[in-house]
């Protein structure tokens, strides 16, 4: 296959990529926010999960990482990552990914969605800003790394973005739909300025992997810490289904961030 052809694939995957985040985030305003079930399904999954006294102390000082330095100081090593491999049009990239993320974020959060009353509040968390600095510093990361290093980043971005999702449930400051809506958001900024940049593609073998394995991790320090079902064994079930939905589409997500980045 040749250099244009393949520049066409990963540009037409990528544009494939951001249309289904659309519709996904789409599908997740329409159901989570504007549904009596979808409200109720909802705000009940994120009342399945608790933790004690200090397993909250060290959710919360996970979360007090997330900030806004924290996305200069990504796209700060980005930018460097990019410089010594000679492409200063990626790391400018990866900052319009992290930029263009948490913007669209923020508006869609505090001025264009709305929260209907179902009979569950009107106050609207979604999406969940906290997921979305982390998820798109990974699509970030991900555009930057040369290939051998992408099952690296999907590990570690795969248990950083799984850790803060599901710690913003556990804590009380999302729903779950809160967090697969910063997903979706991160992964269409991805995929779009993937296509724009349209650089070759080359197969990582271990992205998939590294991104299960880094996802799980992240899972596992959760219940290490003391994250337990709500209702104990009787809710053991539904907790399960809620933490590892999470997780699987956190996963989906590394895994299609780093299949739309160029590898140049």
């Amino acid at each position: 296959m040749s250099l244009t052809a393949t520049r066409r694939d990963t540009t037409a995957a990528a544009v494939a990529t951001a249309f289904v985040s659309v519709a996904t985030l789409a599908l997740l305003v329409r159901f989570a926010l504007n549904s009596d079930r979808g409200q109720q399904w909802d705000d009940s999954a994120m009342r399945t999960v608790i933790a004690g006294r200090d397993a909250q102390l060290t959710l919360l000082s996970v979360l007090g990482y997330v900030s806004i330095g924290a996305i200069l100081a990504v796209a700060l090593a980005c930018a460097v990552v990019a410089l010594l491999r000679g492409q200063p049009r990626i790391g400018a990239a990866a900052a319009v990914v992290l930029v263009g993320a948490n913007l669209t974020t923020q508006i869609l959060k505090e001025s264009v969605l709305e929260r209907p009353d179902l009979g569950l509040g009107t106050l609207n968390s979604l999406p969940s800003g906290h997921t979305t600095v982390v998820a798109s510093a990974v699509g970030a990361a991900l555009l930057v790394a040369p290939g051998v290093f992408r099952p690296v980043v999907a590990l570690a971005g795969g248990f950083a973005t799984t850790l803060t999702g599901a710690s913003t449930v556990v804590a009380g400051w999302h729903r779950p739909a809160d967090v697969m809506a910063a997903l979706a958001i991160s992964l269409l900024w991805t995929a779009v300025v993937a296509a724009a940049i349209h650089g070759p593609r080359h197969p990582v073998r271990g992205t998939l992997v590294s991104a299960a394995a880094g996802c799980v991790g992240g899972l596992a320090f959760l219940v290490a810490v003391g994250v337990r079902p709500a209702y104990g064994w009787v809710g053991f079930t539904q907790a399960s289904l809620v933490l590892g939905a999470v997780t699987a589409v956190t996963a989906l997500f590394v895994v299609a961030a780093a299949a739309v980045s160029p590898s140049e």
